[in-house]
């Protein structure tokens, strides 16, 4: 189920690092793993990063 808002979840709810690819996924109803495995290919190619650390310091953690 896609989540309202586009938050990160809280340590322990399926977060690897910061949690960004994970509420990315929860928000659109995506697998995580698939959310993952985009950011790390577009990693390769040098184009999320940036996209990365921007997310990170946006999006508010759950409460």
């Amino acid at each position: 189920m896609a989540s309202s808002k586009l938050d990160r979840p809280r340590r322990g709810e399926g977060r690897v690092l910061v949690g960004v690819c994970a509420g990315i996924a929860q928000h659109y109803g995506f697998s995580p793993f698939l959310v993952r495995l985009i950011f790390v290919i577009l990693a390769i190619t040098g184009a999320s990063e940036i996209a990365y650390l921007i997310l990170w310091l946006l999006m508010p953690v759950r409460r």
